[in-house]
């Protein structure tokens, strides 16, 4: 039986590469985002496999009525990949813009949930399915400026867990992806408001995981037999590993 999967933020980065991994292994590919031309340059790569669909995540109704007209060869969906997603900015929480902190809770956490919830029941329905949600090591791992953004991968990765617990007899699985720092991708170059040099500073001397790597990642989970559920995979490249606690010292001034 062909896999049919449907993943979010598709044009470029995570997204691009896991829809090219899923059609590769022989999946058809409902491939959806904001930006259609850059879908149908992935498209174009597998014809009559990779479907474009304009979307955005954050519009429920839009959503809605995007899942509910699939042509027929790509309506009964099998593997949702929940992978849009976004940082803005960097700044401590007292210094932040709130539009910022909106855009990343109603991308990384509404438009997942929006998402999910017009798939889900179709998976149920059929005794089948699998749920991939990508959120990342700043979900358990907190750093500097990483307030709103590390919160909404937290919730990620807490929605996957209870989602297990939801579906549990119903043959549909739940998988979390959790990548550390990742290069190739437009993410640093939106957080920094596309401040290129700023953005690849981030991966300046190291290096860093690729969109490859993540699709790799997707494509293993997603491969396993039916019985076995991949609960959550945290990668990152060798060169990051875990920070010290910060201690701030008050020192006595110099006399």
């Amino acid at each position: 039986m062909t896999t049919t999967a449907f993943v979010t933020g598709a044009s470029t980065g995570f997204g691009a590469a896991i829809t090219r991994r899923l059609a590769a292994d022989g999946a058809r590919v409902v491939a959806s985002a904001r930006r259609v031309d850059l879908l149908v340059k992935v498209a174009t790569d597998y014809p009559n496999t990779v479907h474009p669909l304009a979307l955005d995540v954050r519009d429920r109704t839009a959503v809605e009525r995007a899942i509910a007209t699939l042509p027929a060869a790509f309506a009964e969906i099998d593997l949702l990949v929940n992978n849009a997603g976004l940082a803005k900015g960097l700044q401590p929480a007292h210094d932040a813009d709130p539009d910022d902190w909106d855009q990343m809770l109603d991308t990384n956490c509404r438009g997942l949930m929006y998402c999910t919830r017009a798939i889900l029941p179709g998976m149920v329905a059929r005794g089948r399915g699998h749920v991939v949600n990508v959120g990342s090591v700043a979900g358990t791992y907190p750093y500097p400026g990483g307030n709103v953004y590390g919160a909404t991968k937290a919730f990620v990765h807490q929605f996957s867990q209870n989602l297990r617990s939801d579906l549990h007899g119903t043959g549909v699985r739940v998988t979390c992806v959790e990548p550390g720092m990742c290069g190739d991708t437009e993410f640093s170059t939106v957080r920094f408001d596309g401040d290129r040099e700023r953005a690849d500073a981030v991966y300046a001397g190291m290096r860093p995981l690729g969109p490859a790597d993540i699709a790799e990642a997707v494509s293993w989970a997603t491969s396993q037999p039916a019985h076995v559920n991949i609960n959550v995979i945290e990668l990152m490249p060798v060169a990051q590993s875990f920070a010290p606690f910060q201690v701030h010292r008050d020192l006595p001034t110099p006399a």
